[in-house]
């Protein structure tokens, strides 16, 4: 029984390892196909760049809405901040709806230190937290939830305008 006893805990952890893995694996990030020079952009813009997730008409006005103060994330290392994120974030609107995201400003900060925070727990910001599939995968997420606070056609997309990591 000793000897058996080793070996099953072995295959258990071996389990859990391979499930954790699993559910904890990077969001995958599909190739973008490439453009031709004629429009401008190569692979790599682009793939820095998404499109717009928001249909709207590429003759609109649109305006910016910079957020009055800087997001604060601490990351928690062994029950102890390891470091601080700092972002400063704005809003992409139609113009002449910018009181309307100013007005509901506190409900969208609420909304975004959670996306943030949980973002930092799931290791978003560890190692090379400003890689492009990591920070598209944040704008993407702040964008859902600024437009269930605001309305879909109040918030076409989040800018990061900047970001720092302070280690301690």
């Amino acid at each position: 029984m000793k000897k058996i006893l080793p070996i099953i805990f072995l295959i258990i952890s071996a389990a859990i390892g391979v499930a954790a893995g699993k559910f904890l694996r990077p969001e995958h990030v599909p190739e973008v196909a490439e453009t031709s020079e004629e429009e401008g952009q190569d692979d790599h813009t682009q793939h820095l760049n998404p499109p717009n997730q928001t249909p709207r008409d590429p003759n609109e006005v649109v305006d910016y809405v910079k957020l009055n103060n800087q997001f604060v994330v601490p990351i928690v290392e062994e029950e102890r901040v390891a470091s601080l994120i700092v972002l400063s974030l704005s809003i992409e609107t139609p113009d002449g709806r910018q009181e309307e995201i100013l007005r509901k400003e506190p409900k969208l900060r609420d909304s975004f230190l959670q996306v943030l925070f949980t973002h930092a727990n799931l290791g978003g910001f560890d190692g090379e937290f400003t890689r492009a599939d990591k920070l598209n995968s944040l704008r993407r997420l702040l964008l859902e939830v600024a437009q269930r606070d605001v309305g879909k056609d109040a918030a076409y997309d989040v800018l990061i305008l900047e970001i720092a990591r302070q280690d301690y």
